[in-house]
């Protein structure tokens, strides 16, 4: 976007679903956790709640929308923020799988892997003795054979399904080659401005997070959109507070949460979603940047509005 300022947006990634393994207590599962969780997040500030569901009893990630629906009622009825379905959550489910849950309940904003890419998170497994579900230490132990697709057909699959809806893309691009595939989808038209990015950093399999690489994907993003997208950060682990820093410095906006870092600072798990929100809140608003209501993140966006969503 161009050089100049706007009120920063915070996301506030409740639940992690496909890479993160329930190793703090603090990371909501059950439809009330995340529910609570996520009305909490927005009184601390997010505008935008990015969701995953889980089994309700055994915690694995799901795609079903009975997982989603018990909660997302609960959160529209008890907060005005933007809610955000993933269409990932999955390393094996087909696309169609994992639109489902956008197109059920005909979300404001989905999110969207810009590309194929090794995906893994197996160092965690030799970091852990114990785990809270049977099924945790061989999904994350085999993750290094792992591989997140969606190809050019399986994105134009998602567009072209979810275009009906007037559905907002948060566009997750995990590498500079991902900006090259959004610019691709945006010529065939797909996808109109003004575009969503999430740079996405500090994932295995991706762009390391560090200031030299947000500012390649920065200067990228500007030379392939020029003013017609905007743009937040998601740095995973104990980058998350100080690159969303850095990026609401830049004019970006922020997405922080538990399905990105299980900590508030190094060393010391955060104890709920609100903390980790309220802490980037304080330090974006001592560096003079407002932030964003739902509404506001609304008209930046170019939203559909909550009053459009099927929940």
């Amino acid at each position: 976007m161009a050089n100049k300022r706007q009120k920063t947006i915070i996301t506030c990634a409740v639940t992690g679903a496909i890479h993160t393994p329930t190793m703090s207590d603090a990371l909501p599962y059950t439809y009330d956790d995340i529910a609570q969780q996520a009305v909490a997040a927005a009184e601390a500030g997010a505008s935008i709640l990015h969701l995953h569901a889980r089994n309700n009893e055994t915690g694995a990630p799901s795609v079903d929308p009975e997982d989603f629906k018990p909660f997302l009622g609960r959160i529209k009825q008890a907060t005005d923020a933007v809610v955000n379905i993933s269409t990932g959550g999955s390393l094996t489910l087909s696309i169609q799988d994992r639109i489902r849950p956008a197109a059920t309940f005909s979300a404001e904003m989905c999110s969207m892997n810009m590309g194929s890419m090794n995906f893994s998170f197996h160092p965690l497994a030799k970091r852990y003795d114990s785990w809270k579900f049977d099924w945790e230490k061989d999904y994350v132990a085999n993750s290094d054979g792992n591989i997140f697709r969606n190809t050019f057909r399986d994105i134009e699959e998602a567009a072209t399904t979810l275009a009906p809806h007037g559905i907002k893309f948060e566009h997750e691009c995990y590498d500079v080659g991902h900006l090259y595939n959004l610019k691709f989808c945006m010529d065939i038209g797909l996808f109109k401005a003004p575009i969503f990015i999430q740079f996405v950093m500090g994932i295995l399999g991706g762009i390391g997070a560090d200031i030299d690489n947000l500012l390649f994907m920065k200067q990228t993003a500007d030379k392939l959109f020029g003013d017609d997208y905007r743009w937040s950060i998601l740095a995973a682990g104990s980058a998350q507070i100080p690159m969303a820093t850095t990026a609401s410095q830049m004019g970006g906006n922020v997405r922080v949460g538990l399905e990105d870092s299980l900590f508030i600072s190094r060393g010391k798990l955060a104890e709920s979603n609100a903390q980790q929100v309220a802490k980037i809140r304080g330090i974006v608003e001592e560096l003079g940047c407002e932030i964003a209501t739902p509404d506001e993140a609304r008209e930046i966006l170019d939203l559909k509005g909550a009053d459009r969503t099927a929940f």
